[in-house]
């Protein structure tokens, strides 16, 4: 079942002037130490924290909240698989929204795509709801 979706649109040119302009105060407000060090060793700087804002960004409405009652930036953070597909994390209030919004007996699972065409950058989040697998009882017949 799904618990949430939410996008987000973010200009590549908007992040990067305000990367410029505060510089280290704007990426540790924002954003973890394993985004930035993604977004510092890509040639496309910018628009490696435009997609990552627009994926907190969307996390944050899916949630249900948008950045207000108390999630943080850096409570949504997203990594890659070695495939180099995205994953988003969440801690901290998101991640206690998240358990409040997941059905008992079920797991949340948060899917979340990346994409940019310079100078856009945006994001898809869906949140699924997704049973629990509770182990075969060996006393019932066709276990």
């Amino acid at each position: 079942m799904i618990l949430g979706i939410g996008t987000d649109l973010a200009n590549i040119e908007r992040i990067e002037r305000t990367l410029e302009r505060f510089g280290d105060r704007f990426r540790n407000r924002v954003f973890t130490q394993t985004e930035q060090r993604k977004a510092e060793r890509r040639r496309d700087t910018a628009g490696t924290y435009a997609k990552r804002w627009a994926a907190k960004e969307a996390c944050s409405k899916a949630l249900g909240t948008g950045l207000r009652m108390g999630i943080a930036w850096r409570d949504m953070h997203v990594t890659n698989m070695a495939t180099g597909q995205p994953v988003m994390h969440v801690t901290g209030w998101a991640a206690r929204r998240l358990a409040e919004l997941t059905p008992e007996g079920h797991e949340a699972v948060i899917h979340v795509t990346l994409t940019d065409d310079h100078p856009w950058a945006q994001a898809f989040v869906v949140i699924e709801a997704r049973p629990l697998r509770t182990p075969p009882d060996p006393a019932h017949p066709l276990a």
